[in-house]
């Protein structure tokens, strides 16, 4: 009955919403945010000159992260790999371990907040822009980014919040500022302040690129493919948009749990039915294959043009990378926190997982298509594009492609709106006016992204989320002691055989 009343009274709210973007509320949207997103972004992606080119400064900051956390940690994106996939099966699990979902719930829905529009029309984009030679860069960035999801979720685990109801609350928010307080009174207000600028910035990209951005792209591909501006779907963005917020509403009144029950059935089935239909393509043409890794290769080392033209390659390839897994952003750690263990560490490792299937998985076979079978030198661009690839080959891929990113969209949002509350909870207080106050606001999101013009909106949203890696590598950088002394201990206690509950 709860969860009735709140959808209903969402649903009154929302009744407003295509009113408001029939009225023009879309252009004074965008021209209220154009300022806001063109400082963020001017901010964020500050060229840096380093030798013949200048490369975004949060580029450099994410890469430089995740290289660092690869040595640091003595390569533990290969070492932990396997024994990540025992951790992922229950292996060592323990039910009676404080949390509120399993390894693989937790994983379920981390990759539910990446697997997406980035993968599809992201990696697209990076074709278009860097050429084939981008994808070698996506699939090292993957790599790399899988260090930089074991530490934040390590921290994510070890300094969360456990409530007597057996609710958590983790992520880089209670990290920073209650594992920087551990170093001393000058190092606890440094914690305090990343964490507030980390939440708010958690809280935009919520709103922008974890939901507008998910509602309007996969409205866009319905249009599309539906008969384009023809179609009679293509001025009902809001009646799409109120059918998502519904459908959103009903899952996230339920907390974690119902995000979780719902994330771990979509994400496996799309994920197996995109990656399934790109192999498929790639046997079709089997023959291309060896043409097309050559193609990545020779493209990453040696792209026409001078040597510009390959750290132009090398960029474009590892921002896509970063847009895709969001590995250093700190967003995952928030659901990877959720997990039911007593070892930290445990979804630490399983935590790797994220940017391989993401990056190096999904991110790979989509390039793949698109190469192979001739598209990327289309004028097409992001996921119409990628649509254009697989409809190639397999005529009718269109249909299964729409239902894929709308899925995704829609797994996308409520993996979202679970990082958003959170961080909205921190910054307004654990109560349930604030949780159904964020709610409603996030349900009114949803319909606004589908009925209006984006436009600075993608931009400010994009750059919210990039953003969030700012505080929350300062903050990891000082605690990675503290992640390495606990995978010592597992380290040491696995291979004495002392490990039978994680």
């Amino acid at each position: 009955m709860r969860i009735t009343r709140i959808t209903a009274a969402a649903l009154l709210l929302l009744a407003a919403v295509p009113a408001w973007a029939q009225d023009g509320i879309d252009q004074k949207i965008n021209n209220a945010i154009q300022p806001i997103a063109d400082a963020v972004t001017a901010a964020i992606f500050y060229p840096v000159p380093l030798g013949f080119a200048e490369i975004p400064f949060v580029l450099i900051w994410l890469v430089t992260a995740a290289t660092l956390m690869t040595l640091y940690f003595k390569f533990i994106n290969l070492r932990a790999f396997t024994h990540g996939f025992r951790l992922v099966r229950g292996d060592y699990a323990d039910p009676d371990a404080a949390g509120e979902v399993t390894h693989f719930q937790a994983l379920a829905t981390a990759l539910s907040g990446t697997v997406g529009l980035g993968n599809i029309a992201g990696v697209a984009v990076a074709v278009s822009l860097g050429g084939p030679g981008a994808t070698f860069w996506m699939i090292l960035a993957g790599l790399l980014g899988m260090s930089s999801k074991f530490t934040e979720c390590t921290l994510g685990v070890k300094y969360r919040n456990e409530y007597p109801d057996g609710t958590v609350s983790g992520g880089p928010m209670y990290y920073l500022s209650k594992g920087l307080a551990e170093r001393g009174p000058a190092f606890a207000v440094l914690g305090k302040v990343l964490a507030v600028i980390f939440a708010v910035f958690c809280v935009g990209g919520a709103f922008g690129g974890g939901n507008m951005f998910q509602a309007n792209q996969s409205f866009s591909q319905l249009v599309n493919v539906t008969g384009g501006q023809a179609s009679w779907l293509a001025d009902k963005g809001w009646l799409f948009g109120l059918v998502v917020a519904a459908l959103v509403g009903l899952v996230i009144i339920g907390g974690i749990r119902g995000i979780a029950r719902v994330t771990s059935k979509i994400v496996p089935f799309m994920g197996i039915t995109y990656v399934l239909a790109g192999v498929v393509i790639i046997l079709m043409n089997v023959g291309q294959v060896p043409a097309a890794f050559a193609a990545i290769f020779n493209g990453a080392f040696s792209p026409e043009g001078v040597a510009g033209g390959f750290v132009g390659v090398l960029i474009v390839g590892f921002q896509r990378a970063a847009f895709s897994n969001e590995a250093g952003v700190g967003s995952a750690a928030i659901a990877h926190s959720a997990v039911q263990t007593n070892r930290p560490v445990t979804e630490g490792i399983v935590a790797l997982y994220e940017p391989f299937v993401d990056t190096v998985v999904v991110c790979t076979i989509t390039a793949l298509v698109i190469i192979i079978t001739g598209s990327a030198d289309s004028t097409l661009d992001g996921v119409q594009l990628t649509s254009n690839a697989f409809e190639s080959a397999i005529s009718w891929f269109p249909w299964v492609l729409t239902l894929a990113v709308v899925l995704f969209a829609f797994s996308t949002m409520i993996s979202w709106s679970y990082y958003g509350l959170k961080s909205w909870t921190y910054l307004f207080g654990e109560s349930k006016a604030a949780d159904i106050t964020f709610k409603l606001l996030f349900l009114a999101f949803v319909i606004i992204g589908s009925s209006m013009q984006l436009g600075a909106v993608i931009g400010f949203s994009d750059a919210m989320i990039l953003a969030m890696a700012i505080p929350n590598l300062l903050g990891v950088y000082f605690l990675l002691p503290v992640v390495k002394r606990e995978l010592n201990e597992y380290w040491a206690d696995l291979k004495a055989g002392r490990l039978e509950q994680s």
